[in-house]
């Protein structure tokens, strides 16, 4: 049974492969946040063909980045449907312009920073396989799907994006880095970031569980979140 956090506005922050959808998902059953991922409201509003979706899919078919206020406007518009104060934001802010204009609104007060050897990344991703219509991902060494090359819900058939592909990894990672370093220590100047460090996500987790108990004590002594 999860116990609703006193107040935790949080952020994620990892490389893609890291584990962040994994720790996001236990975080919540342990700590009663909603996870806002800026991926899945992309999705979404894509594939509802709003009028913000619209226009962030034209970046993305001419492979460009989403521009810094197209994002926000999405995130933010988000963010006021929700309690505010339980909130697990993923994949926004990923410039320190969107965290300006976050702060603004929601300010961050834990930023958790998964941070796995880039060669730990590479051999998940060569692994990861994803379900293009939900964004579900299965990884065929520890979370394969019930039938293989099948999707667990619907059945229909998975498909391995060509970022995965071991000659375009590095690259992906690299370009990562880049982009998230003055997202790091800008939150690291505000004293709210904790980074993590391991190569397998069950070994980092209880170190996460152990920290967001610390910041919120009452959890524990109430004993009803267990470690999983």
């Amino acid at each position: 049974m999860a116990v609703r956090a006193a107040l935790m506005r949080a952020l994620i922050m990892g490389a893609p492969g890291s584990g962040k959808g994994t720790v996001s998902s236990r975080i919540v059953q342990h700590f009663a946040l909603k996870h806002l991922s800026s991926g899945d409201i992309l999705r979404e509003n894509m594939n509802k063909k709003t009028e913000i979706g619209i226009l962030a899919k034209s970046y993305i078919e001419k492979g460009q980045l989403i521009p810094d206020d197209v994002m926000t406007q999405l995130m933010l518009s988000e963010l006021k449907t929700l309690d505010q104060n339980h909130v697990l934001l993923d994949g926004f802010p990923r410039t320190v312009p969107q965290a300006e204009s976050l702060d603004k609104v929601c300010p961050i007060d834990t930023v958790i920073v998964l941070d796995v050897p880039f060669e730990t990344i590479k051999q998940r991703l060569t692994a990861r396989w994803i379900h293009p219509a939900s964004g579900r991902v299965y990884n065929l060494e520890f979370n394969p799907p019930k039938v293989s090359g099948c999707d667990d819900h619907t059945g229909e058939p998975l498909v391995q994006r060509d970022d995965d592909k071991p000659e375009t990894i590095m690259k992906r990672l690299k370009s990562y880095e880049a982009e998230t370093k003055p997202v790091l220590e800008y939150y690291r100047q505000k004293g709210v970031l904790e980074s993590f460090s391991g190569t397998e996500t069950n070994k980092i987790w209880p170190h996460v569980y152990r920290f967001l108990q610390m910041k919120l004590p009452e959890m524990s002594q109430k004993g009803t979140a267990t470690q999983s």
